[in-house]
């Protein structure tokens, strides 16, 4: 049976960056795992089957309150098209922030990001740290 996209695998996260053609997004997802490292004190993971490299875990329930998972409190996924970084917060409230990021695209609570290089990382940072202390027990 697949892993679900919500449970920890022990899958290679070096492999798997190690694997990406494109150099930009290889070294973004580098990028991105030191940082996430630093900020949340642990190893990068592999979720699931899509491949979301996760810090950290939380539980969570669905908003019909019949079921529950773990998650990963910060994470992202380099995919084709875009870098899409996950935070556990609604992104539409930290106009502040986002105002100051840099060129990308959001949804409630994942950033979509070309390349790093478009984007503020002290801002990333302070928005990675508030997804850390939103979920982490």
């Amino acid at each position: 049976m697949a892993a679900l996209a919500t449970q920890e695998t022990d899958k290679s996260v070096s492999d798997y960056i190690d694997r990406i053609e494109n150099e930009t997004k290889r070294n973004d997802s580098k990028t991105l795992i030191k940082i996430m490292s630093e900020i949340t004190g642990h190893e990068p993971k592999i979720w699931g089957d899509y491949f979301i490299i996760g810090f950290g875990k939380y539980k969570y329930k669905r908003k019909s309150g019949k079921e529950e998972f773990e998650w990963f409190n910060v994470g992202f996924a380099p995919r084709k098209s875009k870098m899409t970084i996950y935070l556990t917060f609604d992104i539409s409230q930290e106009q502040a922030l986002t105002a100051k990021l840099g060129k990308f695209k959001w949804g409630k609570g994942c950033l979509y990001v070309n390349k790093l290089a478009d984007i503020d990382l002290e801002v990333l940072k302070q928005l990675i740290a508030k997804s850390k202390a939103a979920t982490w027990h």
